[in-house]
């Protein structure tokens, strides 16, 4: 049995059972409490398991995690004394650097047809019939072998749509001009956002996510959100896509003696702030039944009513910073913090939330059989990783020694839908317009047509004249004809009768 140490009190240790990673945790506490570093604590524990770990990092203070802390100070040894931790050394972990927009890591990408029409119409927060357009649109792009790689390639789909949409709309269902409108407008606000940036290729593949160095510890993957969080649709855009491909991607594993992956959200009160019902919908599914894929979540934020309390029922294990009850609010926080953790009758959970120093939490792990441990205070373990933000040079040597760069860091635009609709388009206006005679056709016509008119017909201002005579003589004589022969078919049809 593998464990991690969250920390020590007077009752003894309290440790994280790797069997029990992938039953989900929570991490709140207010700013500047040490939120952060339990965070840090519990994925370099995973990592040395051999576990890989995703993180989001929204104010760039998780970068530590590739750096080695420092040599050790006096108030350092004081502490682990307390810990009684005797085989503690300063050492970085193995991490890879992603962004959505390629500044400060590798850049993350999905196509427009993985996200596919069910998702993206919920992302867009489009309504049941404009929902129904997305799936015909995506249905013909199909039929038509048109690929949906970014948002250029949907936006043709959709022009390509309106024009023919009476065509479309008999053979797969009404399609209307004002829901394709609704749906252009929606796009328009993600890429408001940024999203431009995360919809192409090469797409993310989750196997780079699943990593071991060569020594067998797991790779911790760091996304840099320190700016997409400004950004919240694309934020929920991009971690409900993620959370959906496990759920989909990853097989039946039951339970395991540790976990597959485990993914960390930090801040995660920027996840649910004014998302749609959908995305609340979907993380909970996620979070309920991706346990059995052997995947563990974790949330880290402020206050435990910050997730939603169908999704914070879900989550086992749980460390509890020091929160201060100013407000109504925040009095309510720090009861509903309390009802959370197994009882411990020789602990008021209540009022210790509130004395709570820096780097002092209640924790309550799951053991033997699931059961939640008795809540108890403990001074918390420490990383060996450092404790901060990383410059960025620091940034840039980790970057160029990344495994997957070289596949990520170049994009690939190949024909897609947009530049196929545009060769269809230019092809057709060539075959619809008139045929133009070179000028060496042009000159041979005028001089041997010229010179025949002049000589049969006289001067050019007769021969408009005595052309249009001759042309409705021709008419008159073509008409007779066809009259003639029309009457001789019909009669040896009807028997030659007169």
């Amino acid at each position: 049995m593998t464990t991690i140490l969250i920390g020590r009190g007077d009752e003894g240790s309290v440790s994280l059972d790797s069997r029990y990673g992938n039953r989900h945790g929570m991490i709140a506490g207010a700013t500047g409490t040490g939120k952060s570093v339990s965070l840090m604590l519990l994925a370099e524990g995973f990592s040395r398991m051999g576990v890989p770990c995703f993180l989001a990092d929204a104010k760039g203070d998780l970068a530590g995690l590739a750096q080695a802390a420092g040599a050790p100070t006096e108030k350092l040894t004081a502490r682990l004394q307390k810990l009684s931790v005797a085989d503690w050394k300063p050492q970085a972990n193995p991490v890879v650097f992603w962004d959505i927009y390629g500044k400060s890591g590798h850049p993350v990408r999905a196509t427009v047809s993985e996200m596919g029409p069910t998702l993206l119409s919920r992302i867009l927060e489009l309504n049941d019939t404009q929902e129904g357009v997305m799936e015909v649109i995506f249905r013909v792009a199909d039929d038509e072998g048109l690929l949906l790689l970014d948002l250029a390639d949907l936006r043709a789909m959709l022009g390509f749509a309106a024009e023919n949409a009476k065509d479309i709309s008999a053979r797969y269902g009404l399609i209307s001009a004002q829901s394709v409108a609704a749906i252009q407008r929606a796009l328009l606000k993600l890429e408001q956002d940024g999203a431009d940036a995360f919809f192409g290729e090469p797409a993310l593949e989750l196997s780079d996510l699943m990593r071991q160095d060569m020594s067998g510890r797991g790779v911790i993957s760091v996304l840099a959100a320190d700016t997409l969080i400004l950004k919240p649709r694309l934020y929920s855009t991009f971690l409900l896509w993620l959370l959906s491909e496990l759920f989909e991607q990853l097989p039946e594993v039951g339970d395991l003696d540790q976990p597959k992956l485990v993914f960390f959200f930090d801040e995660a009160h920027l996840l649910f702030d004014d998302a749609p019902a959908a995305l609340r919908q979907r993380v909970e599914q996620v979070v309920r039944l991706i346990r059995s894929k052997g995947v563990g979540v974790y949330f880290c934020s402020q206050n435990p009513d910050d997730v939603p309390g169908e999704i914070l029922g879900q989550l086992g294990n749980r460390v509890q910073h020091a929160l201060r009850a100013f407000t109504p609010r925040d009095q309510k926080a720090v009861k509903a913090a309390a009802e959370t953790f197994a009882r411990n009758p020789k602990l008021d959970v209540v009022e210790t939330i509130g004395t709570l120093g820096t780097g002092e939490a209640l924790a309550s792990m799951l053991g033997d059989g699931g059961v939640p441990s008795p809540v108890q205070k403990v001074l918390v373990s420490t990383p060996e990783c450092r404790i901060g933000a990383i410059t960025p040079e620091e940034r840039a040597a980790v970057r160029s020694r990344s495994p997957v760069g070289a596949k990520y860091d170049t994009p690939v635009n190949r024909e897609s839908a947009q530049e196929r609709l545009a060769a269809r388009a230019g092809e057709k206006n060539a075959a619809d317009a008139p045929p133009v005679k070179t000028q060496k056709e042009d000159d041979g016509d005028s001089t041997w047509g010229d010179a025949v008119r002049d000589a049969v017909f006289g001067t050019k201002r007769r021969q408009g004249m005595i052309e249009t005579m001759a042309k409705s003589m021709v008419r008159t004589a073509g008409s007779r004809a066809g009259q003639q022969i029309v009457r001789g078919i019909l009669g040896s049809i009807f028997g030659g009768r007169r």
